[in-house]
């Protein structure tokens, strides 16, 4: 028998008649979730912010009351039907509710919920729509709340966006009326469970293994290096695989506006912003703590993304004996990397000429890695460059290695870094062939100028 013939059986049993029938094109079970999540909610709504009651004890008691509550339903329900339900509203309870099993698929990078219209996912570098939805309003500003509240950020009239991260780091932004006018949006840039390794990353095809080997040497040899690229493009999953070079006895600051990055090693030092709050108070910037942290004795400074005037800092960290150190930067190119950060300098309110920027630029950074987001979704490494140094008011780069449209494929220029000789010192090795055949890079500029 049907759940739609059942449950007109039932009818008569029941102590809100209108809320056990079906609605126009409305799945049965919505109605009965709808009265158990009324009732559920009624009984363990006051204990799901204690603070005293750990996840454990909180789960237990959950799982109590659902039985209760499912027990106390009139309407006839399968086994399957029942356990379907009891998961759907343990998720609303204890997880992110609808969103859950999206959270759950290790195949997703992206989730995108634009109000009550359909959720999409990006998978495999593609955005598909899913069936997925949220049942009100109200079922979808409860979900964005429990996101934000546990990581201490609020989301309300008066502050309507926010950025916030879920346990496993995942990236969360939500912006809600007024701001948003067709509803409430949230985006989730999903990380992988097991943080992607290097050897992750040469076997998807982001970057080569000659090239993984070189970039090796240059965080084990202490080069200040930025990671630039669009959205989307794995800025932050490569500087998550960098840094698992720096070596297990030195001290790693980072500092993020949410914390994202997944470092494997012991002694590292999580540090992250903090807004105002709802007096406008109390706000912790991302430069306060790149100023903070250089009185903790790092060795290495990370900072997850520069975005202001956090630049200058930076870069005078660098400058200042704190070499080895990485950030990521929204760029098009690794030119444009280089003019977004002498903007992000101006941007700290500091009086400098345009020529002292772009010396503290030139100065500090040694190393730029560039990431494309292919049109087939792949992201790919498609410019590591050499900051050579100040040539008249232009700040020189050259290609060390660059992707070949042609032959899909990143390939050196057979251009030598000039850092190499400094990095020989130390003991670093580097294989003849590693930057390609100079005569080939010189025929290759002859026959582009013709």
């Amino acid at each position: 028998m049907k759940l739609n013939e059942r449950l007109r059986q039932a009818e008569s049993a029941q102590t809100r008649k209108d809320d056990s029938k079906s609605a126009p094109g409305r799945d049965p079970l919505d109605s009965i979730r709808d009265r158990a999540q009324i009732a559920l909610f009624a009984k363990v709504g006051s204990r799901l912010n204690d603070a005293t009651i750990s996840e454990d004890e909180l789960a237990m008691f959950v799982s109590d009351e659902l039985r209760k509550v499912l027990d106390d339903e009139t309407a006839p329900l399968s086994m399957e039907e029942r356990k379907m339900l009891a998961q759907q509203l343990r998720d609303d309870l204890l997880g992110y509710g609808p969103l859950q099993p999206l959270l759950d698929d290790p195949n997703l990078t992206e989730i995108m919920v634009n109000g009550m219209d359909p959720i999409y996912v990006e998978r495999n570098g593609k955005i598909v729509e899913t069936d997925i939805r949220f049942s009100s309003v109200t079922h979808l500003r409860r979900v964005i709340d429990r996101i934000v509240g546990r990581v201490g950020r609020r989301i309300d009239e008066s502050s309507p966006m926010v950025d916030a991260r879920l346990p496993d780091g995942s990236r969360v932004n939500a912006i809600i009326p007024p701001l948003a006018v067709d509803g409430a949006v949230l985006t989730i840039r999903l990380f992988a469970k097991d943080p992607f390794t290097m050897k992750d990353l040469v076997g998807i095809g982001t970057l080569t293994e000659p090239t993984a080997d070189f970039l090796k040497s240059c965080i084990e040899g202490r080069l200040n290096v930025i990671v630039s690229g669009g959205t989307g493009t794995g800025k932050t999953t490569l500087l998550n695989a960098l840094s698992s070079y720096i070596p297990e006895e030195q001290r790693i600051i980072t500092i993020e506006d949410a914390v994202e990055l997944q470092l494997q090693q012991k002694h590292t030092i999580r540090l992250e912003a903090r807004p105002p709050n709802v007096e406008g108070r109390g706000q912790v910037s991302i430069r306060d703590l790149v100023r903070n942290s250089l009185r903790m004795r790092p060795d290495r400074i990370i900072v997850g993304e520069s975005r202001s005037g956090e630049a200058l800092d930076m870069l005078q960290a660098m400058n200042t004996g704190h070499e080895g150190s990485l950030s990521t930067v929204h760029a098009n190119s690794s030119r444009d990397a280089i003019a977004r950060l002498e903007t992000m300098v101006l941007m700290a309110g500091v009086e400098l000429p345009d020529k002292a920027v772009r010396e503290q630029v030139a100065s500090a950074l040694h190393l730029i890695v560039h990431l494309t987001r292919m049109p087939d979704g792949s992201r790919r490494v498609t410019n590591i460059t050499e900051v050579v140094g100040m040539e008249g008011p232009t700040v020189t780069l050259q290609d060390v290695y660059e992707f070949d449209y042609e032959t899909n494929a990143l390939r050196p220029t057979g251009i030598r870094p000039q850092f190499t000789d400094k990095l020989e010192a130390l003991g670093f090795k580097f294989a003849p062939d590693l930057f390609g055949d100079p005569a080939e890079r010189r025929r290759a500029l002859m026959k582009a100028r013709r």
